[in-house]
């Protein structure tokens, strides 16, 4: 029944955006074009998908043997397929990272209450530091609860208001005041995540306050993954772009705690915490400051270096300086907690090597059918688990251009479910791009989904965001939720198995036993949006009212090429 509901509220909003999208499409006069299927190996996608999650691979963490192994493979199998290096005669741009191990944690205490408290870290709270410092400490730093840690000028919502956060710890919620209604209206668009609901902008936003320490209260259903996924995340070694000059401010020392944690320190400071999270729901909320203090250390061992991402590219027949950019990231978590049986390699074999051996399968495909009008590129990036820092390296020192770059599809993750009716559309209705999806659609006999979970911002969680947030129209899309056999119950019932047993952990490994018809129907799918828009005349833009649309305007009227 609640699939059910949620499929049906979907189609409805899917009609919704298609009426916008049709009308912004008539007004461009979208050149579209008609494209054959392409020959996309099965055998491709198996063998290098099984050779990237391997456990030679040790779970492809950037900077160590598994990343050699990776960029080698990748660039092996991009010459082989046709391709020619992307970055001005090399295969790859290096991408500088510093990669910071955190070790000897001290329980994070909390004093001042009644009675100090001391949590245990990984089961109770994780921490990490973004600064380059041998040692972290966070000494009796006062605690203030911020809500949602939200400041956004443009919504007339600051949950930092009156306070001076010098030196203390911001005591935040996991996604944003709109999650848990039903519609797609409200002061941050309703039940779908923004920006602000993201971890990393939070973070972000402590620092710039001031604050010494930031803690996100973990809570299931708005984080929209368990603790499981926390502790493996942010324990053992953590990379970063390193910083340059001018560097926006950081806080000591950025973590998360476990719901019931969060709760005990709300009413260890005489907090209702029922109403104090229904305060941070509303406009006008004020910061709490909660007569506690936060204490906690650590060391760190910090490694220098660089990572690469890879990149090779089938050069345009008629515009080869306009580009169509397919994005996946190749790394994944290394070693990472330890299963029951003691397999401690994340091998990432759906995360993300299933989306890394598509780069490759589509480049064969597409250099089989021979050259488009434009520039194909295929953009295999490092660190997506660390933050997306390998797809923002790019999109912030592009090689192409992003004003000559029309558009891109992302791929992260393609989950083995056989066959679907429908596709998974992540944040329809955003840009002209969702044309050329109804016309690659239509010619495979399928139709689209929006994304039943938008409260989840899976569109700001995955490499596409680096470009979307500089202007450049990005697709992203997911497998379906219709299935063949079995239909929208089986296909929940896939995604449910591996989000608790194997997302970002030891047992997504790869199984000789997978069915791909699923995953092949998908990639042609892409094939014919890259092919469309590599033979398009058309400069696809954001749809109005979209919050990227004013970037991609002042790129292009400053453009003296591209759009």
């Amino acid at each position: 029944m609640i699939r059910t509901t949620l499929v049906a509220a979907s189609a409805l909003l899917l009609a919704a955006c298609n009426a916008n999208i049709e009308e912004d499409a008539s007004q461009a006069g979208l050149d579209i074009p008609d494209v054959a299927s392409g020959d996309i190996s099965e055998e491709t996608m198996k063998s290098v998908t099984e050779r990237l999650s391997s456990d030679e691979f040790e779970g492809r963490m950037p900077g160590t043997k598994g990343e050699e192994l990776t960029v080698a493979l990748l660039t092996e199998r991009f010459e082989a397929a046709g391709l020619e290096p992307g970055n001005n005669g090399s295969w790859v741009q290096r991408v500088p990272l510093v990669e910071i191990t955190g070790k000897d944690f001290a329980p994070l205490t909390v004093s001042g209450g009644d009675e100090d408290m001391s949590f245990d870290y990984a089961s109770e709270w994780v921490g990490v530091t973004y600064r380059e410092d041998a040692e972290t400490s966070l000494e009796d730093s006062e605690m203030v609860f911020v809500g949602y840690g939200i400041n956004a000028p443009e919504r007339d919502w600051n949950d930092y208001e009156g306070v001076d956060m010098t030196g203390k710890t911001a005591v935040i919620l996991v996604n944003d005041a709109d999650f848990g209604t039903e519609s797609l209206e409200g002061p941050f668009n309703g039940k779908a995540m923004t920006y602000y609901g993201r971890w990393t902008y939070k973070y972000e936003e402590a620092a710039r306050q001031g604050a010494a320490g930031a803690l996100i209260i973990h809570d299931t259903a708005p984080a929209s993954y368990g603790w499981n996924v926390v502790e493996s995340s942010w324990s053992g070694p953590q990379a970063y772009a390193q910083r340059g000059e001018n560097a926006p401010p950081l806080t000591i020392m950025n973590g998360w705690v476990q719901n019931e944690v969060g709760k005990q320190i709300l009413e260890a400071a005489g907090q209702d915490v029922d109403a104090l999270m229904a305060a941070a729901k509303k406009k006008g909320f004020k910061p709490v400051p909660l007569g506690l203090t936060a204490s906690t250390s650590f060391k760190n061992d910090i490694r220098t270096f660089e990572s690469q991402n890879v990149i090779g590219m089938l050069p345009g027949s008629e515009a080869p300086d306009e580009y169509v950019i397919h994005t996946a990231h190749w790394d994944h978590l290394g070693r990472c907690t330890p299963a029951p049986d003691g397999d401690d390699i994340c091998n990432g074999a759906v995360d993300n090597a299933t989306g890394t051996a598509a780069l490759v399968a589509l480049a064969e495909a597409h250099a089989k059918a021979g050259p488009t009008r434009r520039t194909q590129v295929f953009l295999a990036v490092t660190a997506e688990e660390s933050g997306l820092l390998g797809a923002d390296y790019y999109a912030a020192n592009p090689v192409f251009p992003l004003d000559q770059t029309v558009g891109g599809i992302n791929m992260d993750a393609f989950l083995i479910a056989g066959p679907s009716k429908d596709v998974t559309v992540v944040g329809p209705g955003k840009s002209q791009l969702d044309q050329f999806l109804e016309a690659a659609l239509t010619a495979d006999g399928r139709v689209a989904t929006p994304n039943p979970s938008p409260e989840a911002g899976y569109y700001y969680r995955s490499d596409h965001f680096a470009f979307a947030k500089r202007g450049v129209p990005m697709l992203y899309i997911d497998g379906g939720e219709d299935l063949i056999e079995g239909g929208t119950e089986a296909g929940a019932a896939v995604a449910t198995e591996y989000r608790e047993n194997r997302y970002h952990g030891p047992k997504d490994e790869y199984d000789p036993n997978w069915d791909w018809s699923g995953v092949m129907a998908d990639l042609q799918l892409m094939y014919r949006l890259g092919r469309m828009m590599g033979m398009s005349t058309s400069w696809p833009n954001w749809n109005e009212g979209d919050e990227f649309k004013a970037t991609r305007d002042e790129n292009c009227a400053s453009a003296e090429t591209g759009c």
